[in-house]
């Protein structure tokens, strides 16, 4: 009987090969890369942010159901994926203090991707690497279906799981080439963009901040109401990155790919929104406006802010105008981040849009016009800010679907005489 194929081997794809083959279904993993996990071992700076301590789908961006998302995510609750990866892989995770993420004990993404890859050849999965996927096609009769390789051999497969990722940081093997094949083979797909990605801007007075860092909260206006985020904020040379960058991103990326008005991203530098600063440059006294700035902000920007506004830094505070103080405040608690575009895919974390979620089932992830044929990971319309929440996904996903084609793949077993 012919296997179950998994076409790549990074966190969905190798969580449904483990649960497939664990079920015991025969299982080939082909994977273009040497080794798969590509982006396992990237993650969290070469540590691998495993999971997030908490988990909610409203943290999740797609275009598809909010509530198709959520029974997708909420397949695998996140108590029982840390289990997994400690009682069953054997991989401690740890709190990192402040974050809220998991990582190994052993700061190493290598463990994760190994631990993932052994498990899933202990349970009889083969693997296939440097092996690329040219297209995936009906079996005669619509029996089963037939993997074509680029070198033009092909597999015969029972079922077929597509976990290629999408088209983000290419150089970890993401091509976008399962995306092609399943929107050849008819299905809906959402608008794909580079999502959690930095920004660029052209303030070169900016660029001479690079390296400043510092916890920012972020608001981006919306239509209705606003989306926020709050986290670290990091000048670059070219722009601006961090997480809390990062998670506002895909609102600027759509509004340029949209060719209207670029998306408006409010920063607030510090824990004092607009009335807590106008308190406290009201409060008088002799105290210089550099002097107050400096304390609650990194010097370069504070100096750099005070040149924005016009005000000298060692002008009173009792002595501030009020069109000065105003300036100030506004700078300080809604700054208008000239950001002018993003790094695109190269250095995106994950893809936004995808498959529509409602193209597949949302409890085996099985096509619905395509029996047989299962999608998991970042192929689909959906993804969560940093910290571990995209993982959980793919994590979710993948074993949801390995279950499925495994499940199927013994009732034909059964049927075989």
């Amino acid at each position: 009987m012919a296997p179950i194929v998994v076409a790549g081997a990074g966190a969905a794809g190798l969580m449904a090969a483990i649960f497939a083959s664990g079920a015991g279904a025969d299982v080939v993993v082909i994977e273009r890369t040497r080794d798969g996990g590509r982006k396992i071992l990237i993650s969290g700076g070469g540590r691998c942010n495993v999971l997030p301590s908490r988990l909610t789908p409203d943290q999740y961006i797609t275009a598809s159901s909010p509530n198709t998302l959520r029974k997708m995510l909420l397949s695998w609750p996140l108590p029982e994926q840390r289990r997994f990866f400690e009682h069953e892989l054997g991989i401690a995770l740890a709190l990192e203090a402040g974050s809220g993420k998991l990582f190994p004990r052993s700061n190493r993404a290598r463990d994760v991707r190994d631990a993932l890859v052994s498990r899933a050849r202990d349970n009889g999965a083969s693997f296939r690497f440097n092996t690329r996927l040219a297209d995936v096609v009906p079996a005669a009769a619509r029996s089963g279906w037939r993997v074509v390789l680029d070198d033009g051999a092909s597999l015969d497969a029972s079922a077929v799981i597509i976990a290629t990722g999408g088209l983000s940081v290419p150089a970890t093997g993401s091509d976008g080439a399962g995306l092609r094949i399943l929107e050849r083979l008819g299905l809906a797909t959402n608008p794909q963009y580079p999502a959690l990605t930095p920004l660029t801007g052209t303030v070169a007075a900016h660029a001479q901040l690079a390296g400043v860092s510092l916890d920012v909260t972020i608001r981006a206006p919306m239509r209705r109401g606003s989306f926020e985020a709050t986290g670290g904020f990091l000048f670059t040379h070219r722009g601006y990155s961090g997480p809390a960058v990062l998670n506002v991103s895909h609102l600027a990326v759509q509004s340029r790919l949209a060719g209207g008005t670029p998306q408006p991203l409010l920063v607030q530098w510090t824990g004092r929104g607009e009335a807590a600063w106008d308190d406290a440059l009201r409060a008088g006294g002799k105290a210089q406006v550099g002097t107050v700035l400096r304390r609650e902000l990194p010097d370069r920007l504070a100096d750099q802010l005070l040149v924005e506004s016009g005000v000298s830094p060692q002008q009173q505070l009792s002595a501030l105008r009020r069109e000065e103080r105003q300036r100030l405040v506004t700078l300080l608690a809604v700054y208008p981040l000239p950001w002018s575009g993003d790094e695109g895919y190269r250095k995106a974390e994950v893809t936004g849009g995808g498959i529509a979620l409602g193209e597949v089932d949302a409890r085996s992830f099985e096509a619905r016009s395509l029996p047989g044929l299962f999608v998991c990971g970042e192929a689909l319309d959906a993804f969560g800010p940093i910290g571990g929440y995209n993982f959980a996904w793919a994590w979710a996903t993948g074993r949801s679907a390995g279950i499925a084609a495994a499940a199927q793949y013994g009732r034909q077993h059964q049927a075989v005489p």
